[in-house]
């Protein structure tokens, strides 16, 4: 074996993969641009906090419900032909974010422009469920995970400059339009997947169901928690450090850098340890840190402590590989992106209020939000350790 298949094979790179994941990076690293400063959008063209909230309700909403249909087209059209149906989508919705004269037309431009990140997230599993052997799906997650925050590390650092130097409106629609760019290139790239449609027994979203294995209904349900932690407090943290805390725009980039090189660096570590030792202590260590972040920001006042509690937002991707690997795992091969659009989908659907809940509470005070997520956080961690068996785990 030759030098280059060595590291292709630790980490699971093949052409299928690296196709899929090139792509993820590509548009990743258009939408970071501005996905992270969409509530001060929001809030710039006249949206109140309420609606803000309700924003990242519709938006978990959008997330659930998408989640099937991709991967139903995505395991009937193949995928190759569902990537570029979601680009396309996602495109328009980057096209009415552009020429949004009101908040209300976000709104509508957020029901296309989640085609991709949602949509194609089935196809993404099912990718590289087909492409790789199981001993090598943890690290293949990896790679791909990687490549989807190294854009969260740069692309906020130029968004936030664009819009210290712009201003929020003109810095945002100025990233549109290079996303909209990255779109066109991102085609060109997923014409490389090649990967035969699957064959097998016909089944509806119930026969789907009744295929997942008990164990991986059991992490759905500690997933559901921790996700309504996240879901609770995420779409307020721009608003809150930058209005309550007082921080820069620029300097907020530069604290997601830092949270997602964080998560760069324990990815490849964590993933080889957990192919040796099992993944439950990994999903454990990122599902506290789930519920340790809002706290985090929460308690946070200056520059430097939330410098820290976006290290240990970082620290939530540790054991997301194992995790994924968990899902593509028990999923039946001819069902592969159905029963990963089935997962999220439930798991979305079920935190759609998360984001809502977030905006009543804050009425109370900014802090309560973040507060209460951290507590349903730690009740979801204590639900996973205690339900799912290493077993089924590694």
């Amino acid at each position: 074996m030759t030098r280059r298949e060595r590291v292709a094979d630790f980490f699971g790179f093949e052409r299928n993969v690296l196709a899929a994941s090139t792509a993820v990076f590509l548009l990743g690293m258009g939408e970071e641009l501005w996905k992270k400063f969409l509530p001060k959008y929001l809030e710039s063209l006249g949206a109140s906090m309420l609606a803000i909230g309700l924003f990242g309700t519709v938006k978990d909403f959008l997330d659930a419900v998408y989640q099937y249909p991709g991967g139903w087209l995505a395991d009937r059209l193949g995928r190759r032909i569902a990537f570029l149906i979601f680009i396309a989508l996602a495109s328009i919705g980057y096209l009415i974010y552009l020429f949004s004269p009101s908040w209300l037309f976000v709104f509508l431009g957020l029901v296309f422009a989640m085609a991709w990140s949602s949509m194609a997230s089935p196809a993404i599993f099912a990718v590289i469920g087909d492409a790789l052997p199981k001993e090598r799906r943890a690290m293949g997650f990896t790679v791909q995970s990687m490549l989807k925050r190294v854009p969260m590390v740069i692309a906020p650092i130029i968004g936030g400059s664009l819009i210290a130097t712009m201003g929020i409106i003109a810095g945002v629609r100025t990233g549109l339009i290079i996303t909209l760019a990255l779109a066109i290139i991102t085609v060109l790239i997923v014409l490389a997947v090649n990967i035969p449609v699957k064959v097998g027994e016909a089944a509806n979203v119930r026969g789907v169901w009744r295929s997942f294995h008990q164990a991986l209904k059991r992490l759905l349900i500690s997933d559901i928690v921790i996700r309504t932690c996240e879901g609770m407090a995420e779409v307020f943290i721009v608003i809150y450090v930058t209005n309550i805390i007082g921080i820069t725009f620029a300097e907020y980039g530069i604290l997601v850098a830092i949270q997602m090189t964080t998560s760069i660096l324990v990815y490849i570590p964590s993933a080889k340890i957990a192919d040796r030792i099992g993944r439950k202590p990994f999903v454990i260590t990122t599902f506290l840190c789930f519920a340790l972040f809002p706290l985090a920001i929460a308690l946070a006042f200056n520059f430097v402590t939330l410098l820290l509690a976006f290290i240990v937002g970082g620290l939530r991707e540790i054991g997301e590989p194992s995790r994924k690997a968990m899902i593509v795992d028990f999923a039946e091969p001819h069902l592969r992106a159905r029963s990963v659009g089935l997962y999220y989908l439930i798991r979305s659907l079920s935190i759609t209020p998360a984001a809502f809940v977030g905006g009543l509470l804050w009425k109370f005070a900014p802090q309560t939000p973040f507060v209460t997520a951290s507590i349903i956080g730690i009740i979801g961690t204590i639900v996973f350790a205690l339900t799912v068996e290493e077993r089924y785990a590694s």
